[in-house]
Order: C-alpha cells, then sequence, then structure tokens
C-alpha cells in the first residue's frame, strides 16, 4: 500500500479555537523526564542487587531484561490503545502502571525476593512502553512539521536532565558507604550477612516509594488537563498493516538500528559502575572529586556512581549539541559522526586500560545522546498514517535492553575488552544506518 509522504500530511492536531500547546508539550515534556529516571536507577539496581540478593553479575544484569521485556510486550497493546482510545488515555494508562511498580519496590524489598523485584520493573517498563509510544510522536506534531526532529530531541534533553540524578540518588542514597565482598559475607555467621543484605534491601524503599508519589502527581495533572488530541485527514484509508509498514527499508533497518543502540547503551549504563570499578577501582576523575565532593570516607562504588552520573552529564551536553547541529545540518548526518565517536572511543578504552578506558566510556555517553529520538524520527519519515504503528514497532525494538546485556555480561566473566565488542558492533551498524539506511525510497 502507498503511505502519505510525511506523517504530517494525514495528522493533524484537533483542538478548539487557537492552537495553544504550551501547557500540552510541558505536561508531555515532563514524561522524558520520568522514564529517563527510572532508567538511569537500574544501573544502581544491577550493582546492589549483587550485595543485597547475592546475585552473580550476569544474573543482576537480569534487572535489564525485566525492564526492557516490558517495552517489548506493551508496545503493540500501546499502539491500539492509542489507535482506540487516543493519546491522553494512553498516557494515563502508562502513568498508572509506572507507579504501581515503583510502589511495589516496597514489599518486595520486605521480602527480598528477585522474581517480585523484576515483577515491579516488569510493570515500570510496561508504564513506560506507553509513555515513550504516545509521548516521542505526540512531541512531532505539536507544532511547526518541519521542526519535529527538533521538538523531539528538545524534549529528550529533559530526559538527560533525569538521568543525571539516578547515579546520584544511587551514590548518596543507596549505596552504603561500607563495602562488603561475596566471599566477606559468606565468610560471616548467616545472621550477620542477612541482616546486611537486609539492609542493602532496604534501602531502595524510599527512593522508588517517592518515585511513585511523582508520577502520581502527574498522572493526576494529566487527567485534569485538556490535551489536544491527534486525528486523521483521511481515516477511511488509515487501514495499514504491518506488511505494509515493513515494505519500508529505512523503517525496517531503522528498527534493527534501534535494537542495537538500546542494546549497546543498557550494556553500558547498567554496567558502568562495574566497568569502572574493573578498570580504575582507586583512580577517580579530578572533575568528578570536585562537583561531587567526593571524600575518602566514600566506598569505590559510591565513587563509582558518581562518575556515571557525570557521564551523563556528557550525555546531556552531547544532546544539547545535537539539538543545536540539526537546527543546521540533516540529522542523518549528525547521527553518523556521533556513532563513529562511539565507535572510535571503545577502541580506545579497550586499547588504553586504566583511567583512560573509563574516560572513553564516559565519551561514549556523549555519543549515545541523540541515538535514540533521531533514529526514532529517522524510521517514522515518510510513514504518514502508519506512523502510530510504526512507532510501536520501534518501541518494541528496545527490547534489544533484555537481549544484548545479559550477552555482554556473560562476557565480562572471560575479558572486559571482549564485553567491550558488543556495544562496539552495535554502534558499527549505526554508522552504516545513518549513512546509508536511513535513505526513504518511494513506494508506488
Amino acid at each position: 500500500m502507498a503511505l502519505p509522504k510525511s506523517n504530517q500530511d494525514s495528522v493533524r492536531i484537533v483542538t478548539n479555537g487557537k492552537n495553544n500547546y504550551t501547557i500540552p508539550l510541558i505536561l508531555v515534556t515532563s514524561l522524558f523526564f520520568l522514564w529517563g529516571l527510572a532508567n538511569s536507577l537500574n544501573g544502581t539496581l544491577v550493582k546492589q542487587f549483587q550485595t543485597a540478593l547475592d546475585l552473580q553479575r550476569w544474573q543482576a544484569n537480569i534487572v535489564e531484561t525485566a525492564f526492557y521485556f516490558g517495552y517489548f510486550v506493551m508496545a503493540l497493546p500501546a499502539g491500539v490503545v492509542m489507535r482506540k482510545y487516543g493519546y491522553k488515555a494512553g498516557i494515563l494508562l502508562g502513568l498508572i502502571l509506572y507507579a504501581a511498580g515503583a510502589f511495589l519496590f516496597y514489599p518486595a524489598a520486605e521480602v527480598r525476593e528477585y522474581s517480585f523485584f523484576l515483577l515491579a520493573l516488569f510493570m515500570i517498563a510496561s508504564g513506560i512502553a506507553f509513555l515513550e509510544t504516545a509521548a516521542n510522536l505526540y512531541v512531532t506534531v505539536l507544532g511547526d512539521p518541519a521542526k519535529g526532529d527538533f521538538r523531539l530531541n528538545f524534549a529528550q534533553s529533559f530526559n538527560g536532565m533525569s538521568i543525571i540524578l539516578g547515579p546520584v540518588i544511587g551514590g548518596l542514597f543507596i549505596f552504603s558507604e561500607k563495602e562488603y565482598s561475596r566471599e566477606a559475607l559468606a565468610a560471616m555467621p548467616i545472621a550477620e550477612s542477612e541482616t546486611i543484605r537486609a539492609a542493602h534491601a532496604s534501602s531502595v524503599q524510599t527512593p522508588y516509594l517517592l518515585v511513585g508519589a511523582v508520577v502520581t502527581f502527574v498522572a493526576i495533572l494529566f487527567a485534569i488537563t485538556k490535551m489536544p488530541e491527534l486525528k486523521s485527514e483521511k481515516e477511511k484509508e488509515s487501514s495499514i498493516s504491518i506488511s505494509d509498514l515493513l515494505k519500508h527499508k529505512h523503517l525496517v533497518l531503522g528498527i534493527i538500528a534501534q535494537f542495537l543502540n538500546v542494546g549497546a547503551q543498557v550494556t553500558l549504563w547498567g554496567n558502568f559502575v562495574d566497568l569502572k570499578l574493573d578498570y580504575a577501582p582507586d583512580t577517580n576523575l579530578w572533575i568528578v572529586e570536585k562537583i561531587y565532593q567526593i571524600s575518602s570516607s566514600m566506598s569505590a562504588t559510591q565513587m563509582a556512581s558518581f562518575h556515571a552520573s557525570f557521564a551523563f552529564i556528557l550525555f546531556l551536553i552531547g544532546r544539547f549539541l545535537g539539538t543545536f547541529l540539526m537546527g543546521k545540518f540533516k540529522s542523518s548526518l549528525i547521527l553518523g559522526f556521533y556513532a563513529i565517536g562511539a565507535v572510535v572511543s571503545l577502541i580506545v578504552a579497550m586499547v588504553g586500560g586504566g583511567i583512560t578506558a573509563v574516560i572513553a566510556i564516559m565519551f561514549v555517553y556523549f555519543c549515545q545522546s541523540i541515538m535514540f529520538p533521531t533514529i526514532f524520527a529517522l524510521s517514522c519519515k515518510n510513514l504518514g498514517e502508519g506512523s502510530k504503528l510504526a512507532s510501536s514497532l520501534i518501541i518494541m525494538s528496545i527490547v534489544g535492553g533484555a537481549i544484548v546485556p545479559p550477552l555482554a555480561a556473560s562476557l565480562f566473566k572471560v575479558n572486559t575488552n571482549v564485553a567491550l565488542a558488543i556495544p562496539l558492533i552495535c554502534f558499527s551498524y549505526i554508522v552504516f544506518y545513518a549513512f546509508k539506511g536511513s535513505e526513504i525510497k518511494e513506494h508506488a
């Protein structure tokens, strides 16, 4: 089936009176902040659960599997809800699921059952799947169609702000100043080691209760605010199937690119603290020490967490710079050069080792910053009424975050450099997609 030449050609905003998008844009942008916080807290959980629940690194990475599997399971239902009930309904349902999952952390910590935590994470991710499916496309059409990529990257910049907070919360409120190795805990009397593990588990309760409360408040704001709704200009021609969409090569290749992008991103984000401890446990960057006021009383894990937060600052800088550059150059060109930067940085990390490797991995965060929103926007171009369903397919590709990290984590036992080869391959494909795969070919 021939699709319209652009998303905006066949989809419009329906409003009463003047098109004032200020309040809707503020509320939608707040969603980017909320799901960024949930994503950045996962890295803290991967490390904390190794002690609290007596897990090996590959087992702790199942945190990411449960979280990103939620995206995969709920992405298509999210698209169905939007098509049938509208964007606002999808957002409200997403916020309810997110809040419920956050509140479940309290009883999960009480019983210290890993499967309970994984269920809570799955619920949070399921809610975020609704939020991302709705918000990523919503923000691209709330205004001038030609500035859709710009608005999406600008909104994602607030996502960048929130992910800085995750490692800070981990360093200040979750990680302990006193560390215990698995060997040390195993050598202790059972009662003593269980007390320590229980304390580590309970440290996640208050942060997640607060997150749940904030998400609930945002849900109330959405419920009482009148939101503009997307409507089709030609609804009688809107029956587009998945098979129709998959005829568009740039979408298919974009889905693969997003799968690999998220897989590489989650691998690095979820394991950064361990990577810092692997490469340079006793060496800290001067700028990180000054910004976060690192003291000798802090544990190496806390210090590593603050380095992760600084890496997210680089991520935010990269996002703002990328947004600025996209106002002057093609977004595919900017994506390509950022992806090349990620590839080169990982090679430097693998060759350099030590604190050089840590710095190089932190720069990868800068390079990753524009990848998700830019791949999303490039993949949805020229799909017209198929853009809603296409957005769900792209969100489904986030399941890469469930599949790639456990694979990489299993390789950490062999060699850290071998494990880093996984994200290196992922970013190499994104270089191809940016310069070649994202080209759009018209269909008859």
